[in-house]
């Protein structure tokens, strides 16, 4: 009788240890460890895009692959490991039902030893609520910024890649229900506390775009963004069968089949201009963030055959192939037209000295220190990245400030007089 209930007992406890997630497993079961690539590769939805997967695989320089995801199977291995021509070691799926089999260690493990992690699509909700504020949390941000794999996602897969993210706590969310109240229950957004992913910084991305009407929404995200957090807001989106695949240098080139199907991606900031803040942003209330017909600077990208065009997030201002809307909210309702580069030349610098401007800012572009020169005493001195995040710097004598642990890139500098504030756009070469 002791030993029936022993093996009930057992059979019981291997059953639940199941029900924590499903593992598929394609190829080489033993792993390996190759030169694999940083990247960052985001798919708009409905069926992959096989250039940018390439691409994503290709990254992983024949080594493992693993896909996480919370509903579906093992669709993706056969996909990846032998229909798409790239050498891989092996492609290893785990479907988690719970935030148990989250943080279980052989899963866990799998995380650590991949070379190239791809989230399916689905409800992000469960990302947020099974990946967050524990040892998944952990381990994937261990593997993005310290490993340097790759990483990508699809529709829910890549909701979760921004900084700032739509967490769907309470189902999806049209555009209509946003724009009309902010912060209506289903708005549920989070910020810098889940995935940190290099050039995501302050960034919201949104997916199924145009194809389901998300402009607006996506824009009340970057309105929200910017009165929760007094900072700019930046946002990616994609429409269906579009990829945007991210190198290291911040070059951010966009796949898709354009012009015989509508596949763009949209590059989207807050105008850097003094006033950037939403008009009328609260609680009940049809939002107005006008800022003369441009409050959001945004640049639409076509994604091609080969894909050709880019847009840079290194200074969020280069492109190629693509062309600049005016965006902007008024008493609830959303509106777009052609546009212009972001209005960033009032924040420029000349590096000489005028009567109306006793601060100089040299060299610029930079590289390893810059100078400031002012017929003026300064009270403070600080420096931001273009997406508005603060960096610490030291200031040695005679104003200089050592700038060679810096990336390349556009950056901020802000100077504290008697008389006020001035502000100058930086460039490091």
């Amino acid at each position: 009788m002791k030993k029936i209930v022993l093996i009930v007992t057992l059979s019981f406890n291997a059953l639940l240890f199941a029900q924590n997630y499903t593992e598929y497993e394609t190829g080489n079961t033993t792993d390996i460890s190759t030169n694999h690539q940083a990247g960052i590769c985001l798919m708009g939805g409905a069926s992959e895009n096989n250039e940018a997967m390439v691409w994503f695989l290709n990254k992983a320089d024949g080594g493992d692959v693993l896909v996480l995801r919370a509903s579906g199977d093992d669709g993706y291995n056969d996909y990846f490991y032998s229909e798409l021509g790239v050498s891989l070691n092996s492609v290893t799926t785990f479907v988690i039902h719970n935030e148990a089999g989250a943080i279980d260690p052989d899963v866990l493990q799998k995380v650590v030893n991949a070379e190239a992690i791809w989230f399916a699509g689905g409800d992000q909700w469960d990302y947020v609520s099974y990946f967050k504020d524990n040892a998944m949390e952990t381990t994937l941000n261990e593997y993005i910024n310290d490993k340097h794999g790759v990483i990508g996602g699809t529709s829910a897969g890549m909701a979760i890649m921004g900084e700032s993210y739509f967490a769907a706590q309470y189902g999806t969310l049209d555009s209509d229900v946003a724009l009309n109240n902010p912060y209506h229950p289903r708005v549920t957004l989070g910020y810098n506390d889940f995935l940190q992913v290099p050039f995501m910084q302050g960034v919201v991305t949104d997916t199924h775009f145009a194809d389901r009407d998300r402009q607006g929404r996506i824009s009340v995200f970057m309105a929200r963004f910017i009165q929760d957090n007094d900072a700019r807001s930046f946002g990616i989106a994609c429409n269906e069968y579009t990829a945007v695949c991210i190198e290291p240098d911040g070059k951010a080139y966009v796949y898709g089949e354009y012009p015989d199907y509508p596949e763009f991606a949209y590059f989207l900031q807050s105008n850097c201009v003094a006033e950037y803040t939403p008009e009328v942003l609260q609680e009940g209330t049809p939002v107005t963030w006008n800022r003369n017909q441009g409050a959001i600077k945004v640049y639409k990208v076509p994604g091609m055959v080969g894909g050709p065009n880019y847009f840079d997030l290194s200074d969020w201002e280069t492109g190629i192939g693509g062309s600049w809307e005016n965006w902007f909210i008024e008493n609830g309702n959303f509106n777009m037209e052609a546009g212009v580069n972001p209005d960033c030349a009032s924040l420029a610098v000349t590096g000489e000295q005028t009567n109306s401007n006793p601060i100089a800012i040299y060299p610029n572009p930079f590289t390893d220190r810059i100078f400031i020169d002012s017929t003026m005493p300064l009270n403070a001195v600080s420096l931001y990245d273009i997406l508005g995040k603060e960096i610490k710097v030291e200031v040695q004598d005679n104003w200089k400030i050592d700038t060679s642990l810096l990336s390349t890139g556009l950056y901020i500098l802000k100077l504290k007089t008697e008389e006020g504030q001035q502000t100058f756009k930086i460039l490091k070469k």
